[in-house]
């Protein structure tokens, strides 16, 4: 809430900003004494030119980056970047006695015509475009792009053979089309600010906010040049605005670049949503091809290769290079705490890391270490997780080898879930080979160490709510359920080096696994004996 309202008041603080020049102007025009003169001519030039070859420059950029990511959107505004800086470098040419020695009538409306031409695909650029986005493909860029450098060289040619249409001597009101079209345009980069507005509010990138200020400043421009006086105070006016409105979108393409460390990546806040979602597409593609390089030790000069020849910069490898490894580097240490299985499946299916869970039937194998407390009284918590880490080095393989799951770890304790995260129609079987295997592995480290505590399990298959638990900042992949329970009722009911298992999980092996049975047993919590067999 109070990020909404400092954004607000930003906002409202911005808009009194780029509303002072009409206030300015409105000034100047209301005090004509204030509206002072100064014709210096070199300066005209030079600053008209600068700005309109700055502009050209990154409208070029601008462009390029629209034709990589073939965004609709972007490209329209290279456009109107380009139509308002095209024809403002041909007023440039107006300045008397720079390189022409009389004004050239073509040349001194040249900045309206612009601006006008300008609005339209500024208006354009705002419009929904998911649809038709197809529609304007690059061979459409290429031509569209082509004919308004056709149009600006045209006006430039009529202008020097002063045709009659542009041979008007100066003081004479602006052509009528020109004049009825000034309002339209000052209309349709309003509705463009507000659409960029509304876009810089969604995504909260630089990049949209400025080039919802730049068009209202140019629909200023547009109202100075209306009113504007030659060589005056308002006549400049336009000019300066126009500066910084180019400006403007500069400054934010530079900040962005310097965020996003490449030319297409600059202008990330102004694409389409289906550009953002191919380029998320291709980024994910070239980061998992990376990764995939650095966690098998192969050679990432041929995948690097193959990136650059897909269009990525240098910029843009290097980027997904540093994060390729940064990922591979925490993929691997966080396998190490919630198993290879689950990290898989987060992968495959983000959606399972959300808290709640469902119901499914699955085989729990718990063990722990009997007389686990009197081994650790009077030794060494170092030499109390050498024994433990000796024991689990033995027993974890047997485990993955049948596909079970690990549910945790707790000190001298394991729970190992089978059907839990994959389909394993023979989840009992697969559960009772595991808790055997482990039996057989532990023991012989036992064997080896006279005095250290031996592995006592239980297995049990029944109903289980599968799924998560916890909170936002810590959560945990459990089994919970009477079946989960009754295998850790099992378990502490066995003796040292025993494999106790429930009545379903033996009536699931279909002979597969001798299992002897031991009676009921009564177990804690427990009101009825539960049936047991010792799997041998």
């Amino acid at each position: 809430m109070a990020e909404a309202v400092t954004t607000r008041g930003r906002l409202t603080a911005l808009g009194v900003l780029v509303a002072m020049p009409l206030v300015g102007l409105a000034l100047l025009l209301s005090v004509p004494a204030y509206d002072v003169m100064w014709e210096h001519h070199p300066s005209h030039f030079w600053l008209v030119l600068t700005v309109a070859v700055v502009n050209v420059v990154l409208a070029v950029l601008t462009s390029e980056a629209a034709s990589q990511r073939n965004d609709a959107r972007l490209f329209l505004v290279s456009l109107a970047m380009l139509s308002s800086a095209g024809f403002l470098a041909l007023h440039a040419l107006a300045t008397p006695k720079v390189l022409l020695a009389t004004p050239n009538e073509g040349f001194v409306i040249a900045t309206p015509v612009g601006l006008v031409v300008a609005a339209f695909f500024a208006a354009a650029s705002a419009l929904p475009h998911e649809e038709g986005e197809t529609r304007l493909g690059p061979r459409t860029q290429r031509w569209l792009r082509s004919a308004l450098l056709i149009a600006i060289a045209t006006w430039a040619i009529a202008s020097f053979a002063q045709v009659e249409l542009l041979s008007r001597t100066p003081g004479e009101e602006a052509p009528l089309i020109l004049r009825l079209l000034s309002p339209v345009a000052i209309v349709l980069y309003g509705f463009a600010a507000v659409r960029y507005l509304q876009l810089y509010d969604r995504r909260r990138r630089t990049l949209p906010l400025a080039i919802a200020v730049a068009f209202v400043l140019l629909a200023e421009a547009m109202v100075a040049i209306a009113f504007g006086r030659s060589w005056h105070a308002t006549w400049w006016e336009w000019h300066l605005l126009m500066a910084l409105a180019f400006g403007t979108i500069l400054l934010a393409a530079r900040a962005e670049y310097r965020h996003e460390r490449s030319v297409t990546g600059a202008f990330g806040g102004v694409y389409l949503e289906r550009t953002l979602e191919r380029i998320d597409r291709r980024h994910s593609d070239a980061l998992r091809a990376l990764t995939t390089a650095i966690q098998d030790d192969a050679p990432l000069a041929p995948v690097v290769e193959d990136l650059r020849s897909q269009g990525f910069s240098s910029d843009e490898v290097e980027v997904l290079e540093r994060s390729a490894r940064e990922l591979s580097r925490v993929d691997t240490l966080l396998r190490r705490y919630v198993g290879p299985r689950l990290a898989d499946r987060l992968e495959e299916e983000p959606g399972l890391a959300h808290l709640g869970g469902r119901e499914s039937e699955v085989s729990v194998m718990f063990a722990d270490l009997a007389g686990f407390t009197s081994f650790s009284e009077g030794r060494s918590p170092g030499e109390v997780i050498d024994m433990v880490n000796a024991y689990w080095e033995r027993a974890v393989p047997m485990v993955v080898e049948e596909g079970g799951f690990i549910e945790r770890f707790a000190g001298d304790a394991i729970l190992v879930l089978f059907n839990a995260l994959e389909d394993q129609p023979d989840h009992p079987l697969r559960a009772c080979r595991a808790a055997l295997a482990m039996r057989d592995a532990t023991e012989q480290v036992a064997a080896a160490h006279p005095g250290w505590p031996r592995f006592r399990i239980g297995v049990n298959t029944g109903p289980a709510v599968v799924g998560n638990v916890g909170a936002g900042a810590q959560r945990s992949f459990a089994a919970l359920g009477n079946t989960t329970n009754v295998a850790a009722r099992l378990q502490a009911a066995a003796d040292p080096g025993q494999v106790l298992a429930g009545a379903a999980t033996v009536a699931s092996l279909g002979g597969a696994i001798f299992a002897r049975p031991v009676g009921p047993l009564s177990l804690k919590g427990k009101s009825d004996a539960v049936e047991a067999f010792e799997l041998v």
